[in-house]
């Protein structure tokens, strides 16, 4: 039996990357898992994935930006195996790199819609159920740019700080009432987004690794299942002590 085995885990943006992982992991320690992403092929492969290994999972489709489908994301994970325990909001949006006066208003709009509303958006929802349940566990993706600034990136930057402050502030109004919130911050994790930027960086002149491997003290970009392992362990009852925490999972970048 794993540690989350009858337990119910909600991942957002888990159709590919760091959410992916995240999800196959839960399935893995016994979780039934709810996968959830805006694209549908991504999720359903997702849960068959999970089911080829022998766990449980269910896909719904949702946009986190909208308020009515969150609610039914959270309605239906409660609806379907009667609990939710762990929610882990991982949905996200990189955005185009441009300096801070030439961004334009529509791209700070769309990051801010998704990384920040929609993380707000899913708090709410959760938080309303855990409070009936007793309590759970949130975990949010932010990033290493929401401990420092990445020029290019300012949009980015201000929805991943905003992250880190909701954060802190469910844990302050809500640990008490059992609901653990924390947040991981991944440096440089192989997948889509960083293939993103580094294309967009060098102009399709230099891969993900080539670009980020020499900036990390480890010498090397993250894999999804690292940053996995690590939300898996704090929405576990091993970390029972770990409330309000921001934790880099980023080969040392931040501590240079």
């Amino acid at each position: 039996m794993g540690m989350f085995t009858g337990k119910t885990a909600l991942v957002t943006g888990s159709g590919a990357g760091i959410g992916r992982a995240t999800a196959l992991k839960f399935a893995a320690e016994g979780a039934n898992v709810v996968v959830s992403d805006i694209h549908v092929p991504g999720g359903e492969e997702t849960v068959a994935m999970i089911h080829k290994a022998g766990g449980t999972a269910m896909f719904q489709h949702a946009d986190v930006s909208k308020a009515d489908d969150v609610a039914a994301l959270v309605a239906g994970a409660v609806d379907q195996y009667g609990r939710l325990d762990c929610a882990v909001n991982n949905a996200g949006i990189e955005g185009t790199i441009a300096p801070f006066a030439d961004q334009a208003e529509s791209n700070y709009d769309a990051i801010m819609r998704i990384n920040a509303k929609g993380t707000f958006l899913c708090l709410q929802a959760e938080i309303r159920h855990m409070l009936q349940a007793g309590g759970g566990t949130i975990v949010n993706l932010a990033s290493i740019a929401g401990l420092i600034g990445f020029p290019g990136l300012s949009p980015y930057v201000a929805s991943k700080h905003a992250v880190i402050g909701m954060t802190k502030n469910v844990a302050l109004e809500y640990g008490k009432a059992g609901i653990r919130a924390n947040a991981v911050c991944p440096g440089g994790i192989d997948t889509r987004m960083l293939d993103s930027l580094a294309d967009q960086a060098t102009a399709g002149a230099q891969t993900s690794n080539q670009m980020m491997d020499p900036l990390h003290p480890l010498g090397r970009i993250g894999t999804p299942d690292e940053v996995a392992n690590l939300i898996v362990w704090l929405s576990s009852p091993e970390a029972s002590f770990m409330l309000g925490a921001i934790i880099p999972v980023d080969g040392g970048y931040v501590a240079q």
